[in-house]
């Protein structure tokens, strides 16, 4: 069964949380996880950095990754996937002009700025970059640790459908209860935006 660090618990989900995700919180994996600090405060940024849309896509793929550590007996630190989860497309959104890495690294950053401040250790928070930074893979490195093949297992399943057959039926029933119609084009177009905004780092548009 998939474990993690663990902190004492604080009652009750996330504030004001939309009610597009509720379908999703109400799932075991997600549901054991919301009176964890860590996960409300990540849960937190989910709500605040990204559009409600790509948000969905984030919870299912934390989801769509338990299942399959369960699946297969793995363990893992669940709620650091969980904010690795909430954060690995974190890059994509806004229009400053990114750096080396893409947007990946630029997810990658923004986790380890957020982990840092809740005093998460230095080799806790490489593990967890090391997933975000890498999700966008074709396939995962040889050496890449739990984290990091069930971040890139469920990023890739949800968009793509990649996987499917190896957890029947759990994309679409996830898909049911959160839709998101025409996911995987709009995810498309600002994947190709970042990558222009990476190949024209001059460009003038200001961040938001």
């Amino acid at each position: 069964m998939a474990t993690g660090p663990e902190t004492p618990k604080a009652p009750g989900p996330p504030q004001g949380a939309p009610g597009a995700w509720q379908p999703l919180l109400g799932r075991p994996a997600l549901a054991d996880l919301l009176g964890h600090p860590l996960a409300g405060a990540a849960l937190t940024e989910l709500g605040r950095l990204l559009p409600p849309h790509v948000a969905v896509h984030s919870l299912r793929v934390f989801l769509l990754a338990d299942a399959w550590a369960r699946t297969h007996g793995i363990a893992y630190d669940r709620v650091g996937l969980l904010a690795a989860a909430v954060f690995h497309d974190a890059g994509l959104v806004g229009r400053a002009p990114l750096g080396r890495g893409g947007f990946p690294g630029r997810s990658a950053a923004l986790l380890d700025r957020f982990l840092a401040g809740h005093e998460v250790g230095m080799g806790r928070r490489t593990t967890l970059t090391r997933a975000v930074r890498e999700h966008m893979r074709p396939f995962p490195a040889r050496d890449a640790g739990p984290e990091a093949r069930l971040l890139h297992f469920g990023a890739w399943l949800d968009v793509t459908g990649r996987g499917e057959r190896q957890l029947p039926d759990e994309r679409r029933r996830l898909r049911a209860l959160a839709p998101t119609p025409w996911f995987a084009v709009s995810f498309s177009a600002r994947v190709v935006a970042c990558g222009l905004r990476r190949v024209l780092p001059d460009s003038p548009v200001t961040a938001r």
